[in-house]
């Protein structure tokens, strides 16, 4: 989580993870521009590097090789980075519309998304190809189809259509790999039958006869049909049908053409090309709108069209990069002319590559390593960061953002001496208006909430219950407020969830960094929009709250419950003996968000853990009371170890952990391994005396996440142990797929140490 030390002046909000788009990262995490934010808006993690994958499908390279961690490169840009997808734009408001978060506002935006196959143009083509574009989308795609043509039996017939270089690399890339997939499992791979489509009449039209000549060869050689002059028109199950007039069989369409922009693009009103593709100028800035720039393949440079190639994209990140630092700071912006002639190194499936550039032509297995140590290095740039240095990487120039009056007003009022009076609270107006949309879910007990004008809500408790009330209250630990406010609702619900108790209303607290005006309302809202969607879930309504000035952002909530009189309540003091232990999520967050400034991460690792904080807890509890259990509590900041001391002293019993079971979440043995811990375990370790022959597990590699100490963390509960595969077996029905029995509850022994450990 970056805390900036001057307050955010513009949002530099980048769509897409595209090869551009890294550059700019990378360009803005060497040279910081002090009062400007950098986001990054994006579907998945981890962004794949098109020169390398043609050499993943052949299985020379690993996931990880050939994939951008985008998360860990934006920690390491100190940029925002935010796991959605572009809708589109509001360009009046100038603001992103996501998926699944509220809109984004922008003061420039970047778009760098790649191209999106035209497969609806075709009839059947959307239902029955695989469409190698998106390439970000591709991994999935093929991992099922590689699990389909391995498990089909007999004769499988594989169509690829698209006769350019990347149809050629793919066709080569797949033949290669699946027939040494067959022969690994004793298979004949002459039941595999590959066939190659182009509309052309050549197959490599933009390349020079000689390279032309070695592809032939090549396919001749894997003894690939190739169909030229075969423009494809319909594709139906198990076959595809020809311009010509005829259907071919097919058991599997691979479609490397036809690509072009996004639909959405369209109703952004930007100005497109035929195909789709945002113009662009010279300066890289859309032709129709000065504060939208665009590069890569979604990109067509108006006055210097050039073919969709990955070159490109790579080359127009350092302008692109410099083009949006000039922009926000005022700056006259330079032009960009791309090459006439570039470089294409294209493989041949096995370790062997083809070099081609203009009339030049080479290949070889040097051509090959060649290939290798380029791709290598360029991945080495984004992937191989050096530690964070925060002193360093801090900009130590002066703000050069341009402002207006009333912005230089707030801007000079958010450095300074800020009055702490009132809690040092935001200003009215910032606040209505960041609240004015929030829709709280309404409930009969709530006789003045939110929306009134007054300073504290009324709410009624029902005849018959009895009040549960409970508080939390932290600073974030990511850089995204939606997502953030999301895990600090439902930290703050599991204490009332873990009682058997139903949330009735919260109020909330929270901090925001100074700074202008719309940044703190926007912080607020996104943040707030995300915690509501938590509480509104849980049929608990917001009645109020405070919000006020700080360095950092931070978030709690103050929670109602209500429980029936008659009701008993799971308390940590009811295990019994002869129960067992069930605990609802995985651990490890603790380890994993102090690895994340470290670098010492996957951001699919950070991903998990996110998606497991955002679970509610509220049916988890609901299913542990009706198999019966007596005892729970959610983990939170004392760790799996330190709540279950709690536990064991209030029931006065012992427990015994099986740590070979425990559920992880990924990643967390590896950073524990590190030596990477949260600041919190130090004081959670000193519980360690309370497990029996302690000295006999320090070396087990689990042994640490004992005392990790959790955000949002599952629930441990206690129940009969003739329930427990039934309640287990409906947990991950509900939602729950990680509950594991981890242990059992023990009569209380003459040791003093009630944990024991197998």
């Amino acid at each position: 989580m970056h805390q900036p030390e001057q307050p955010i002046l513009r949002d530099i909000v980048l769509i897409g993870g595209g090869h551009s788009h890294v550059g700019v990262l990378k360009r803005f995490a060497m040279k910081p521009e002090p009062g400007v934010r950098l986001t990054v808006i994006c579907r998945d993690t981890h962004t794949p590097y098109s020169g390398m994958l043609p050499g993943y499908i052949a299985g020379h390279y690993s996931y990880d090789e050939v994939h951008i961690d985008l998360r860990r490169l934006a920690e390491f840009a100190g940029a925002r980075f935010f796991s959605d997808e572009a809708v589109n734009i509001d360009r009046a408001n100038q603001k992103v519309i996501c998926r699944g978060r509220p809109p984004v506002p922008y003061d420039l935006l970047s778009i760098n998304i790649g191209s999106t196959p035209q497969v609806s143009r075709v009839p059947g083509a959307e239902q029955h190809a695989v469409p190698v574009k998106p390439i970000y989308q591709f991994n999935d795609r093929w991992q099922q189809l590689l699990d389909r043509v391995t498990h089909h039996p007999g004769i499988t017939r594989v169509a690829v259509v698209g006769g350019g270089a990347g149809g050629v690399e793919l066709v080569l890339a797949m033949q290669y790999r699946l027939t040494r997939e067959l022969q690994a499992m004793g298979r004949n791979p002459e039941e595999l039958v590959f066939d190659l489509y182009t509309r052309d009449e050549k197959i490599l039209p933009t390349h020079n006869q000689k390279v032309r000549n070695h592809f032939h060869q090549a396919l001749a050689m894997g003894e690939i049909n190739l169909y030229t002059n075969a423009e494809v028109t319909a594709v139906d199950a198990g076959r595809l049908h020809t311009e010509d007039g005829y259907w071919h069989e097919a058991d599997e369409v691979v479609w490397v053409t036809s690509a072009g922009g996004a639909a959405w693009l369209r109703e952004a009103g930007l100005e497109l090309d035929d195909n789709g593709f945002i113009q662009v100028r010279d300066t890289l800035q859309s032709m129709n709108d000065t504060k939208i720039f665009a590069a890569g393949d979604i990109a067509t440079q108006v006055n210097h069209p050039r073919e969709k190639a990955g070159v490109f994209a790579v080359r127009q990140g350092r302008p692109l990069a410099d083009n949006l630092r000039r922009a926000v700071l005022g700056q006259p912006l330079k032009p960009y002319r791309p090459q006439k002639k570039w470089l294409a190194l294209i493989s041949t499936g096995n370790q062997h590559a083809v070099a081609s550039r203009g009339g030049f032509y080479a290949a070889g297995d040097w051509v090959w390593r060649w290939k290798d140590s380029i791709d290598r290095r360029f991945m080495a740039k984004f992937n191989e960061l050096p530690p964070m240095d925060e002193q360093a990487m801090a900009p130590t120039r002066p703000n050069r953002v341009p402002l207006e009056k009333d912005e230089q007003e707030q801007a000079i009022s958010a450095i300074a001496m800020r009055c702490g009076g009132c809690g040092a609270k935001v200003g009215a107006t910032v606040l209505s208006r960041a609240l004015s949309t929030l829709k709280p879910v309404e409930r009969d007990e709530v006789l003045v909430g939110l929306h009134a004008p007054d300073d504290a809500a009324v709410v009624k408790i029902p005849a018959g219950k009895a009040a549960v009330h409970t508080i939390d209250f932290f600073r974030a630990f990511i850089d995204d407020p939606y997502v953030f406010g999301k895990i600090a609702a439902n930290h703050a619900l599991g204490d009332v969830f873990a009682m058997g108790a139903e949330a009735q209303t919260a109020t909330a607290v929270a901090t925001v960094p100074q700074g202008l005006e719309s940044k703190v309302e926007d912080t607020v809202y996104q943040m707030m929009t995300g915690a509501l969607e938590v509480l509104n879930d849980a049929n608990c309504t917001l009645v109020g709250g405070h919000t006020g000035e700080g360095k950092e952002l931070a978030l709690g909530f103050a929670v109602n419950g209500l429980l029936d009189e008659n009701d008993t309540a799971l308390t940590k003091g009811g295990l019994q003996p002869g129960q067992v232990l069930l605990l609802t999520k995985p651990i490890g967050t603790g380890t994993l968000f102090a690895a994340l400034p470290q670098l010492k991460i996957k951001g699919r690792w950070i991903d998990a853990a996110l998606a497991s904080m955002c679970v509610s807890n509220r049916l988890a509890a609901q299913c542990l009371r009706e198999y019966g259990s007596t005892a729970c509590t959610d983990l939170t900041g004392f760790g799996l170890l330190g709540h279950l001391v709690e536990m064991t002293r209030a029931s006065g019993v012992d427990a015994e952990l099986n740590l070979e079971v425990l559920p992880l979440l990924e990643g967390a043995e590896e950073t524990v391994a590190a030596g990477v811990l949260s600041s919190l375990q130090p004081a959670n370790v000193r519980l360690r005396r309370a497990i029996k022959d302690q000295d006999q597990w320090v070396d087990h590699p689990r042994y640490p996440l004992l005392f990790d100490p959790q955000t949002a963390g599952g629930l441990l509960a206690s129940v009969p142990a003739d329930q427990a595969d039934a309640c287990v077996a409906a947990l991950h029905s509900l939602g729950y797929p990680h509950t594991r029995i981890i242990g059992r509850i023990l009569p209380e022994g003459d040791a003093l140490e009630p944990i024991h450990l197998r």
